[in-house]
């Protein structure tokens, strides 16, 4: 086993360990999340955790870790007589993001629950992680029944195991970590709530810091044993702390005053529930008994708000996480009066929470800064038709001037408010990823059937089982009450769920959808179908086409935030490449296929139907169209033609790619044309 980096060797990065290291002291602060770009030492610094962890004490050869001195009475390895038990160091286990149910919950032998009535159990990754660490990298990829069974077990301390009237209970509570790069998608909010407390990390801009990551890595990579041995020291003292501050933590007191502060706190951001004022409770206690103190400052309070708050301030899930410092600290003031514990911890400090006081952890504990929209809006590739005139920053007016970053292109406008949109669906069964859109194959859902199972039986079949059982009885001596089953007889029931699509939204930006302030409308209902595909869990992709030539605005990715930043800065002007975008969009279709060719896709085309520029431009673009329709591709063009006189382009656009049509008013859940209106088309799942 190789030696991992020591985890006070760790440069900066502050609020990251100190989150690792209060769970450390108690795991009942509920985790943490662990948010940041790619290389800032996540992995590496919750692996190196492990290595902190007390040693606990086990009884021999229970596969699920009981304390001998209390051994769980449910355990399946048991009935365990309290006694002496044998120690071994923490684990800490790695959830995959690919892992099934059956290798994190553990999975039963059917087959001899059936012939022989025995609850023949093999634990999963749950039993193995009980008194220890798990770790999930990349969670926000991880499918979101194994994240709602890994968080239930985390919040109940116990993992259940049910299938076809067999159940199997063991217990289950470890130190929860997830690390995650949200522009690789985001957790929904419910998950997020989850978790206790979360840390937004990224890399030192500071030269001298950045300098001493490097030498330090270097220096490990060399000689890893030796570099160990150089911070064995600082590691065994972090180790005896923790033991400490364990022994210490049932003696601290949360008074009156703090946790009026906590209530008050969490009142003043909103957040929904009570689960923050709970995990703040619980982790400024846990700050009281890592310093050494049994009683509970505002210090801590503010801390615990700025681990445990920012990713529960979040509206909508386009929302950055974050946290008002200074509204926390007007708050802390306003509710400090009391009983003399709300102090902010220095007997000379004249009671400001302190934008000089060092704290350790204040500075990067707030979260994200929200996208910032650039005035400059690119090159000039537009040909000239600048007919509607947009304010700089989106402020519609009847008569303001845009500023004109370059010719034929206007400044980016902001978009209008959100509205819930009709359900568009892909039609036929599809086999792709778990999702909320269109209807699949799936491991969980309502049983439509049975088939004979290929590889590993996860999901039986029971009636099914035993009317394959049932006729060869007499053949095989069956002379007792129990059926005899053997493996050929099994059946594994086919469901039938939601699966996620990919969204590929093909949205036109030239000068004919400035006109008459129409792209503000435009982005809204673009912006309304994106979190319709967040709630789905879908892929999404962003193609604009505008003056010559259509882009990818943004490559297929599972982070609809991000397409959301891009939709936000999209400038418009030139002319209508319509061929040109619904080419690219192909193209970025073709590639996709290749890389998951059981995601099936749904092509949505804003646009007004219009083609200009090039020759051939309305001839070029139904030869496009008609690519989408030969290939099967579902497809929906939202019609953003407005005034009394409509031509219906969108509409024969609509019939070349084999799709429907819908204005923008008819987009809406709440419109009369209805709830749900699936998309027309193949359904062959070339897509």
């Amino acid at each position: 086993m190789s030696t991992p980096f020591p985890f006070t060797a760790v440069v900066g990065q502050d609020d990251l360990r100190l989150a690792l290291l209060l769970n450390a002291v108690s795991p009942a602060v509920g985790g943490v999340l662990v948010r940041g770009e790619k290389g800032t030492a996540k992995s590496t610094a919750v692996r190196a955790l492990s290595a902190l962890m007390p040693e606990v004490d086990v009884v021999a050869g229970c596969r699920f870790s009981c304390a001998p001195a209390a051994p769980d009475p449910a355990c399946p390895d048991g009935p365990h007589e309290v006694g002496p038990g044998v120690q071994r160091p923490a684990r800490m286990v790695e959830l995959p993001v690919g892992a099934s149910e059956d290798r994190l919950v553990g999975a039963l032998d059917i087959e001899r629950a059936l012939a022989e009535g025995v609850k023949a159990f093999e634990p999963g990754l749950l039993a193995d992680a009980h008194r220890g660490i798990l770790y999930v990298d990349e969670v926000n990829l991880l499918h979101d029944h194994l994240v709602d069974l890994l968080l239930d077990a985390a919040a109940m301390g116990a993992s259940y195991v049910e299938r076809e009237g067999v159940s199997v209970r063991h217990a289950a509570r470890f130190l929860l970590v997830g690390t995650m790069n949200p522009e690789e998608g985001e957790l929904r909010p419910q998950l997020l709530d989850r978790f206790g407390l979360t840390v937004e990390v990224a890399a030192s801009r500071e030269p001298d810091q950045r300098v001493e990551v490097v030498r330090r890595r270097l220096a490990y990579d060399d000689d890893p044993d030796g570099f160990a041995g150089r911070w064995a020291d600082e590691e065994t003292s972090v180790r005896a702390r923790i033991v400490a501050a364990r022994k210490l933590l049932p003696s601290v007191v949360l008074g009156d005053g703090p946790l009026r502060q906590i209530a008050a706190t969490c009142a003043a951001f909103e957040v929904d529930g009570m689960r923050a004022d709970i995990v703040m409770a619980r982790t400024a206690t846990t700050l009281a008994a890592w310093a050494g103190r049994t009683e509970v400052l505002a210090e801590d309070v503010r801390q615990a708000a700025l681990l445990a708050l920012p990713h529960r301030r979040r509206r909508n899930p386009f929302d950055a996480p974050g946290l008002d410092e200074d509204k926390l600290d007007e708050t802390l003031e306003e509710f400090g009066g009391g009983d003399g514990s709300n102090g902010s911890g220095g007997s000379d400090d004249s009671g400001d929470s302190g934008d000089e006081d060092p704290d350790p952890d204040g500075p990067d504990g707030g979260g994200g800064q929200p996208p910032q929209e650039g005035p400059d809006g690119g090159n000039d590739d537009g040909s000239g038709e600048s007919s509607g005139e947009v304010p700089a920053q989106g402020e519609p007016s009847e008569s303001g001037q845009a500023p004109s970053p370059g010719a034929g292109e206007q400044a980016p406008v902001r978009a209008a408010e959100p509205f819930r949109t009709k359900v568009l669906s892909v039609p036929g069964l599809g086999e792709g990823a778990a999702g909320r859109r269109s209807r699949a194959r799936t491991e969980h859902g309502r049983t439509t059937g049975a088939r004979r199972p290929q590889g590993a039986l996860t999901k039986l079949h029971l009636a099914a089982t035993v009317q394959a059982a049932a006729p060869h009885q007499r053949a095989r001596g069956r002379s007792g009450p129990g059926l005899v089953v053997r493996r050929d007889d099994l059946r594994q029931a086919t469901r039938e769920g939601r699966e996620g699509n990919l969204v590929l939204f093909v949205v036109d930006a030239s000068g004919s959808m400035a006109a008459r302030q129409r792209m503000s409308a435009v982005k809204g209902a673009v912006l309304s179908l994106l979190l319709d595909a967040y709630q789905r869990r879908d892929k999404v992709g962003l193609v604009t086409f505008r003056g010559s030539t259509g882009e990818v605005a943004l490559p297929p990715t599972s982070s609809v935030d991000a397409a959301a930043v891009r939709l936000e800065s999209l400038p418009t002007g030139g002319r209508t490449p319509l061929a040109a975008g619904l080419l690219r969009a192909h193209d970025v279709l073709r590639v996709e296929r290749l890389r998951d060719p059981a995601r099936r896709a749904l092509v949505v085309v804003v646009t007004d139907g219009r083609a200009t520029g090039g020759p051939e431009p309305v001839a070029l673009s139904g030869r496009a169209a008609r690519l989408f329709a030969a290939d099967g591709v579902a497809s929906v063009v939202v019609d953003c033609e407005s005034g009394p006189v409509r031509l219906g382009l969108a509409g024969q656009l609509a019939g070349e790619l084999g799709g429907t049509a819908v204005t923008l008013d008819e987009l809406r859940a709440d419109s009369i044309a209805g709830l749900v209106r699936d998309v027309q088309g193949n359904s062959r799942r070339a897509a």
